[in-house]
């Protein structure tokens, strides 16, 4: 079983753990530290051993940050992320704060400026430099010069002092990306990046971040939960070979031998020599400000290097899926499509509250384990641990089921599932929101207008130009014509068997990137009312080659949908739907029978239940 459900740390350790912290701050000469949720490597999934946010705080989310202070803490987080931080923090330790509405630089002026009057002092805030990417210490310093502060950059994490149980570093095994997967050869996807490299004016570029080398090398690995990474980093000169620092020891002979013909392999503790000797020979060097730690540049610099400020070369590249990763993408959606279906099958043959949400969890998985090893396709790990939520619980909308906090699955309430799988073709992700039993007439009303705002994301056709932040607004306008709104992203970008959440392409309100045809996206509107219900609809899609349309006069950008698995008809209110939506959802309900029905075989009642799901309304 990939998923864990035993029950986080308990609050009350986090108070001698402040405690010894705070011993720390005479030593490093600073009035508070700040550990955020991410490690060296700055990725959403972190391995056990960087869990520095968690073992503080007990906070187990997959993004924020904390700020210690002499007398106080103050935990960060998004609206994700405030109802389980509400859960799983001690009140009377920390203090939570919306990090959207007041980012840690805009807390700070106001903090560090009392701070000055009270003391006399400068306030010094002291960092890992390791473990915040540039651009967010730039906001850092900008924040705290602003009221005569300094921003402290420390030699060696402070928590990893305290912490004397730390787990070992992660070591698995690198696997190769086979090529009918990955679609292109890695010698040629380097050179790209070389010739980008070279573009930019850079003698040569940090790879940073594990999706760009697992991408860039088509290799994979298992170093962290759900995310098929294996943890390294690479020198990439514009004309010479690449050096890939990364631990030998998860290299076979195959692998290495493979990796032998792309590049130099070298130890991990031997990147900051190798990059500090680049530096020093005048070399311009290009290090991303979004993605890479802040101490590489700093490294750089101090070294006689100049930084070239640039976008991780592999970022856009890697998010821009090629024929054969599209391809395999719709063929394990099919599978996984397969494994849902049996699934919400078995669910609704279960009486309201005889299950409960780890049964239905622990359910889902077994039945993607049976279907991948059925059809060859095996499942390789969680895409994330599974959101499995009934009533009250699905409002929380990142909600972790364990053993704590599980509950049964009531008649007269709705049951919202976020799950997906990685897949050596592809990566999954899908939700959702299940009736059980007679469900409230309001609670429909909610889910029809989700569904609406879904569907307009479905069918919309754009130029080519547009980014995710102009799209967003068409997810929700329905739910604002209700008076209600969702506190996330609509959709977030996926990887090829890589990171569920794949940057930089985004639909939402800080979705910047231009959307380029080959961009796998969620779509993934929802609501949620505290303490009662929670609903979210979501599709995987892609971004198709820009189409001629009847009568119009350019050719336009739109998605096709990945995802096939039946929306549940009993939540929708068919009046609430007009002509335009009513067709999309029956095509999509026919696409999804005419796909899956061949892949069940002789299960005639699975077979039987599929077709009165997808039912034309």
């Amino acid at each position: 079983m990939f998923q864990n459900f035993d029950v986080p740390s308990a609050p009350h350790a986090a108070g001698d753990r402040l405690a010894a912290l705070r011993l720390t701050f005479s030593h490093l000469g600073v009035d508070a530290i700040a550990v955020p949720r991410g490690d060296e490597f700055l990725g959403e999934y972190v391995p056990d051993n960087a869990e520095r946010l968690a073992f503080l705080t007990s906070f187990t989310g997959s993004a924020g940050l904390v700020l210690v202070e002499r007398t106080a803490a103050t935990l960060f987080v998004d609206g994700r992320y405030t109802a389980q931080a509400r859960t799983q923090t001690d009140p009377a330790h920390f203090s939570i704060v919306d990090l959207v509405s007041e980012p840690l630089p805009v807390f700070l002026q106001s903090r560090a400026a009392a701070d000055k009057q009270k003391t006399g002092a400068p306030y010094r805030l002291g960092i890992d430099p390791w473990t915040w990417p540039g651009s967010d210490v730039e906001r850092l310093k900008a924040a705290l010069d602003k009221i005569g502060g300094e921003l402290v950059l420390l030699r060696e994490n402070p928590v990893d002092a305290i912490w004397t149980d730390r787990p070992a570093a992660p070591c698995q095994p690198v696997t190769i990306q086979p090529l009918e997967f990955a679609g292109e050869p890695a010698r040629d996807k380097l050179a790209r990046l070389q010739d980008t490299i070279a573009g930019s004016g850079a003698d040569a570029a940090v790879l940073s971040d594990p999706s760009s080398i697992a991408w860039s090398f088509n290799i994979r690995g298992s170093d962290l939960p759900s995310t098929p990474h294996p943890l390294s980093r690479a020198i990439l000169p514009a004309n010479e070979r690449p050096t890939l620092f990364i631990e030998p020891a998860k290299l076979n002979r195959e692998v290495e031998a493979y990796l032998t013909q792309l590049a130099d392999l070298a130890q991990p503790d031997a990147f900051e020599t190798a990059l500090r000797r680049l530096a020093a020979s005048g070399a311009r060097i290009l290090v991303s400000p979004a993605s890479a730690p802040h101490a590489i540049s700093e490294l750089v610099e101090s070294a006689g290097g100049t930084v070239i400020a640039a976008a991780d070369p592999a970022q856009v590249p890697r998010a821009v899926k090629n024929e054969a990763e599209l391809s395999a993408s719709a063929e394990i959606h099919r599978q996984d499509g397969a494994a849902m279906v049996r699934f919400l099958a078995w669910f609704d043959a279960q009486p309201p509250g005889s299950i409960d949400e780890i049964a239905a969890a622990t359910q889902l998985e077994a039945f993607r384990a049976s279907t991948g090893a059925a059809m060859q396709r095996p499942l390789m790990a969680l895409s994330f641990d599974t959101i499995s939520g009934a009533g009250p619980n699905a409002a929380i909308i990142h909600y972790r089921v364990n053993r704590d906090t599980n509950r049964q699955i009531n008649a007269g309430e709705m049951y919202l599932v976020d799950s997906g799988g990685q897949y050596v073709p592809g990566t999954t992700d899908i939700t959702r929101t299940l009736a059980v039993g007679a469900v409230p007439a309001e609670q429909r009303r909610f889910f029809t207008l989700i569904l609406k705002g879904m569907i307009a994301i479905s069918r919309l056709r754009f130029p080519a130009g547009t980014r995710g932040i102009d799209i967003d607004a068409f997810a929700r306008q329905a739910l604002w014509q209700g008076g209600v709104d969702y506190a996330h992203g609509t959709g977030h970008g996926v990887g090829s068997y890589l990171s569920v959440h794949e940057g930089p392409q985004s639909l939402s309100r800080r979705g910047m990137q231009e959307l380029l045809p080959g961009m796998i996206l969620s779509n993934e509107p929802g609501y949620y009312r505290d303490g009662a219900f929670g609903i979210r609809i979501e599709n995987l899609v892609y971004v198709h080659e820009p189409r001629d349309i009847a009568g119009g006069d350019r050719p336009m950008l739109g998605f096709e949908t990945l995802t096939l698995c039946p929306i549940d008809r009993r939540l929708i209110v068919p009046g609430l739907l007009d002509d335009t939506e009513r067709h999309w959802l029956n095509a999509y309900h026919a696409r999804v029978r005419d796909s899956l029905s061949p892949l069940l075989g002789n299960e005639v009642l699975t077979r039987q239940w599929l077709t009165a799901a997808t039912a034309d309304i």
